[in-house]
């Protein structure tokens, strides 16, 4: 099927094609035509799968169909994290390029100014964080009154963060009659519990089931976990693949120590977490994705926000505790059909998390015994653990804010146009 057929106008057509993107994905290929009829959407698909052309380009076709001269609040997005916020403001810039339509973007971390400028400018869709949203919403900046497409992004990890009653207070000061899109990587009771209390009558569309992983080639390391940090730096020093390395820590405090190990070491790292601040991160993912960075280590809020190419290996530092982030993060390496390399470090205290995560993929990952640091203890309970593992039956343990996206510049009276305003 090719994008001429899902029903979008000519100038989203001419946008898509100048981007370079000739097929729709299969999420692309459910939603957008449902979503073009008004219906609610039902999404479940990881990130790299094309979901955000999926909700934006339907978004952009209403909008545009209905625009006045001036713009107008009608469409809202919410995602999770400043950096999933960022990157679907600049698919809005892309994709409506070629219309008179104007959004912006608002998560914490920056100076609200520039985002209270454009809001009161006028804006016809939002693209935000659940923090800087109502802190804007509280203070008489955003009025979602006159909401008529809603979108719920990245669902799970919006539980996960604990921003339900924050979606709770924003989805209380919608209309009723509305269309509502809400995607999720996964579907547990929870989520769907959520989506019911937000969808009517919803189309249903699931892509790449979470428990089949991106192409990847996955190995594990049993390790102390005292002995993490030298494995780390030997395989970095030994292995000339990898190039571009993405290393995820449990926590904050680890990903700093991570890196200021490899950086003494010789090899240019940085951390990104949520303590740093926007600027710190929006430098370190640029010199990540430039190349002057070989490796990123970064905390779980990055699992889901990280748009990279050629990402060539993943490194597990530690073990995530809830089997779903795993494959999350072993998909940064296998952009839109690309392949990669995901090594995982294992200690023993990580070994029932090993065996959630097998029992979710339904695949035993190959180990790799032969290197300098193997663990210096046993487990009785181990030999028993991976054998559920393999068998696919062992039990699961688990254990805002805002900046806007435009430059500056005064819209003309009567103009309407999608992405960044020019300068003055």
């Amino acid at each position: 099927m090719s994008f001429k057929q899902l029903g979008l106008a000519p100038p989203l057509l001419r946008a898509v094609e100048e981007s370079g993107y000739e097929r729709p994905t299969p999420i692309q290929t459910q939603a957008i035509p449902p979503a073009l009829a008004g219906r609610d959407i039902l999404g479940c698909a990881q990130t790299g799968t094309g979901k955000t052309a999926a909700f934006s380009l339907p978004i952009l076709q209403r909008l545009d169909a209905s625009a006045g001269d001036e713009p107008s609040l009608r469409s809202l997005i919410v995602t999770p994290t400043r950096e999933l916020a960022a990157q679907i403001g600049a698919s809005m810039s892309t994709y409506g390029k070629h219309l008179e339509l104007w959004h912006t973007v608002v998560f914490g971390g920056v100076s609200d100014k520039p985002q209270i400028h454009e809001l009161r400018e006028g804006v016809d869709a939002l693209v935000a964080t659940p923090g800087r949203l109502l802190d804007l919403m509280n203070r008489g900046e955003i009025d979602l009154s006159s909401i008529e497409v809603f979108v719920l992004d990245e669902a799970d990890q919006m539980l996960d963060m604990g921003f339900l009653p924050d979606i709770r207070r924003i989805v209380a000061k919608l209309p009723r009659e509305r269309q509502t899109m809400f995607f999720s990587a996964t579907m547990p009771g929870s989520i769907r519990e959520l989506a019911q209390t937000l969808l009517v009558d919803p189309v249903e569309v699931a892509v790449a089931r979470i428990s089949e992983p991106a192409d990847v080639e996955q190995r594990i390391y049993f390790v102390d976990k005292g002995d993490k940090r030298k494995l780390l730096l030997d395989l970095l020093r030994q292995d000339t693949s990898v190039e571009r390395s993405l290393v995820f820590s449990r926590t904050k405090h680890g990903a700093n120590r991570i890196a200021k190990h490899l950086s003494g070491a010789g090899i240019m790292t940085a951390a990104i977490h949520g303590n740093k601040s926007q600027g710190a991160r929006t430098r370190a993912l640029d010199a990540f994705r430039s190349g002057e960075l070989r490796v990123l280590v970064a905390t779980d809020i990055a699992a889901r926000g990280l748009d990279i190419d050629a990402v060539s290996h993943v490194i597990n530092f530690d073990l995530p505790n809830v089997p779903e982030t795993y494959v999350h993060r072993i998909g940064r390496t296998a952009r839109a059909g690309a392949s990669g390399i995901a090594i995982s470090f294992c200690d023993l205290e990580e070994r029932e998390y090993l065996v959630d995560i097998e029992r979710l993929i339904r695949k035993h990952i190959p180990r790799v015994e032969d290197h300098g640091y193997p663990p210096s203890q046993s487990s009785p309970a181990m030999t028993d653990l991976e054998r559920k593992s393999g068998g696919g039956d062992g039990k699961r343990k688990d254990g805002s804010s805002g900046g806007g996206e435009r430059r500056g510049g005064r819209r003309p009276s009567r103009g309407r146009r999608s992405g960044s305003r020019r300068p003055r």
